[in-house]
């Protein structure tokens, strides 16, 4: 065994004490007869990701439930309000997958996820079309912009293909590795890809599951798209493949209806008269399958050639149909189920399994993805409300700071003493970082302060805690007695709607005062020295909440502003040749420039109001009612933390949708309980994804 590392060694020794079946990549290494074909690169390794990050929760969602709501037995409710107390919660989680995963595999969650069963069924559609865009079309006001893609998305594709088929090969590998051992022992795996990465998946997934597990390679065949180019034909099908963890999983035998025009040899006809044939489900699929009947088994199945995408849009540019999902869902699980997808996206494969009443963790990378997963899936719970079905609240995790100490370095393996010593040894070199993508100078001449930029001194906040009022009032102190009229503070979070109140004390002090949010691109250094790493200014958020004779109180937006520049309009402009136009967003605007033929440049702000920029608002009635707890394994086992922040309840909700693009400034009304001074928060979410959280005190009568 001299060829395995020590990560190898103890897995290979638990599988054992376990009495489960050995991974099948270790034949090679164990047994000198059971040499396989094997897929070899430079640098392939079979180390995965163990460290273990504890997931925290940032907001819960369930809408609100009318009394004469189904719901499983599997969880409580809320007497007075409906809402799930009970059971397993669904999870969107926002981070690196593969950090997700191995948290997922060796800490706290996977024990909910075997309480629930295990995960039977892994769905995972990865990026696998090289060189593609990820821009998205984004409406502000009456204008569509383009939103380019996060320089950690940029970070992440780059690092899966910037070797090419080693890289991906290397990505695709160390996740396969991480669902197989998340899965139950009749689990499933499903991987999504097309012609360029097919041949290599098929070979990493036989080594990981073993050749003997692959049971199906499934075709989705399609009719739009893949154009031919002269030199090949159009490319109109994409391939699924199916591993089984072992020989207890099974799937479910389905029927394909196809109706016809007119009746044929052994054709039957329906209710409405219509002739059709049923068939076994073969492994490939024409067009789009759309499976009827949203909460049992499904049986039946209409097959149609071409699938309207035009009700399930999202902008998102690798969504796949629902229909298909929904057929592979039901398929390969059962009700009751827990379904998981890494790559999720928009989140097409949680709404398929919400619909067909499956549990379901869903993980992304980027931020806008997980926003529009979760309008998309508060859909979803509206209308299985509307139809009085069962749906279960789902929660929204990141790994937040603990993610950041991991790209910073920081063993999380330690004891408190260790940790805290690692933290203070790496703040010099995480200053470092954020000073030079921010563009400025590190220094130590400056007490109360961490560098300069231009004539601003600048204060950087800490690595895994929000800057507080506290320490804004004090930069402002600092500066006024030093003469400094100018401060710029930098933060992963800042204390919810602390902006207008600083600016305002600062303001009366003679000091301007900027804060602007760190961006986790600071930890990748190519960014860095690309010049790609953006500060953006901390959004700025008014709301007045208004009680009515009754008690019931209300809600009202009153102003919001972003301050967004993904490309600056005077040179956008200089670029243009004459008669040409262009759209940008500068300034927290979005500009229209134009040089007409004689070479005069125009420019026209499009932004018409502030609520442009908003799409999505939510309410928190009673903030500060429950605390964010973590269960964290320390040397004397588990145990639960809490991290001194609050989970956000959203109890209501607006959003705008691709049908409807309007949106109320009002919330519905809320009835306290109980009168008392209660903590009202609002979230709004901007057209780009990112959120901005105020909070104010109202003393129920």
């Amino acid at each position: 065994m001299t060829n395995l590392s020590d990560q190898d060694r103890d897995e290979i020794i638990e599988a054992v004490r376990a009495g489960r079946p050995l991974p099948a990549r270790y034949r090679a290494s164990l047994f000198e007869d059971a040499q396989e074909t094997e897929l070899i690169w430079p640098g392939k390794t079979t180390e995965v990701e163990r460290v273990v990050l504890p997931f925290q929760s940032i907001e819960h969602i369930d809408e609100p439930r009318s009394g004469t709501v189904k719901q499983p037995d599997l969880f409580s409710m809320n007497e007075t309000s409906g809402r799930q107390i009970g059971g397993w919660t669904n999870k969107l989680i926002w981070g690196d997958n593969k950090l997700v995963l191995s948290s997922l595999v060796h800490g706290p969650l996977g024990k909910l996820i075997g309480d629930a069963g295990g995960l039977k069924l892994v769905y995972i559609d990865p990026p696998f079309d090289v060189g593609a865009d990820f821009s998205i079309a984004v409406e502000v006001g009456e204008v569509s912009v383009s939103k380019k893609a996060s320089v950690v998305e940029e970070v992440a594709y780059r690092d899966t293909w910037g070797r090419g088929r080693d890289s991906f090969s290397a990505m695709i590998r160390e996740r396969l590795a991480l669902a197989w051992s998340l899965l139950a022992t009749d689990g499933k795996l499903l991987v999504h890809c097309d012609y360029r990465t097919t041949a290599l998946i098929r070979l990493i997934g036989d080594e990981i599951f073993g050749a003997d597990n692959y049971r199906n390679e499934m075709v989705w065949s399609y009719r739009s798209g893949g154009a031919g180019r002269g030199t090949t034909l159009p490319r109109k099908h994409d391939t699924i493949h199916f591993w089984a963890k072992s020989e207890a999983a099974s799937i479910h035998s389905q029927t394909e209806r196809q109706y016809l025009e007119k009746p044929f040899m052994g054709s039957k006809q329906d209710t409405k008269g219509r002739y059709y044939v049923d068939t076994i489900l073969r492994d490939v699929f024409e067009g789009v399958v759309n499976v009827v009947g949203p909460n049992e088994q499904i049986s039946e199945l209409s097959v149609r050639p071409v699938l309207n995408l035009s009700s399930e849009r999202t902008g998102y540019p690798t969504q796949k149909p629902e229909g298909l999902l929904r057929l592979l869902v039901s398929i390969f699980s059962n009700p009751g189920d827990l379904v998981a997808d890494f790559f999720c996206g928009s989140g097409t494969t949680l709404a398929a399994a919400e619909q067909l009443g499956r549990l379901w963790i869903g993980a992304d990378l980027g931020r806008f993805a997980i926003h529009t997963a979760r309008k998309r899936l508060i859909g979803v719970q509206r209308e299985r409300a509307a139809d009085n079905e069962p749906y279960r609240a789902f929660e929204i995790l990141n790994l937040g700071s603990y993610e950041r100490q991991y790209f910073l370095g920081i063993d999380q393996d330690v004891d408190a003493a260790a940790l805290e010593a690692s933290k203070s040894e790496m703040r010099g070199k995480f200053l470092e970082l954020v000073m030079s993508a921010y563009g400025g100078q590190k220094s130590e001449q400056l007490p109360g302060f961490d560098g300069v930029k231009g004539n601003a001194s600048v204060l950087i906040g800490p690595l895994d805690a929000p800057v507080t009022e506290e320490s804004v009032r004090r930069a402002i102190d600092t500066a006024k007695k030093a003469g400094i009229t100018r401060v710029d503070i930098l933060g992963f979070e800042f204390e919810m709607g602390i902006k207008p109140v600083m600016q305002d004390t600062a303001k009366d002090e003679g000091v301007t005062l900027t804060l602007r949010y760190i961006p986790n691109d600071v930890f990748d250094k190519r960014a860095i020295a690309k010049g790609q790493v953006k500060f953006y200014d901390v959004g700025y958020l008014e709301f007045k909440p208004k009680q009515a004779k009754d008690g019931s109180v209300t809600v009202e937006l009153e102003e919001f502003s972003v301050f967004y520049s993904q490309e600056d309009a005077d040179a956008a402009a200089s670029g243009l040749r004459n008669g040409a136009t262009r759209v940008v967003v500068d300034g927290g605007q979005v500009v229209r420039v134009a040089k007409d033929k004689k070479g005069v440049i125009t420019k026209e702000i499009l932004t018409k109001s502030w609520t442009d920029w908003i799409d999505y608002w939510a309410v928190d009635f009673d903030f500060e009612s429950q605390r964010e707890i973590l269960c964290v394994v320390t040397d004397d086992g588990e145990k639960d933390v809490w991290t001194g922040r609050y989970i956000f309840e959203n109890q209501w909700q607006d959003f705008r949708t691709k049908d409807s693009r309007e949106l109320t400034k009002v919330s519905d009304k809320h009835t306290y309980d109980t009168p008392g001074e209660y903590k009202i928060a609002v979230k709004v979410v901007d057209v780009f994804g990112n959120d901005t959280t105020k909070v104010v005190k109202l003393k129920v009568k």
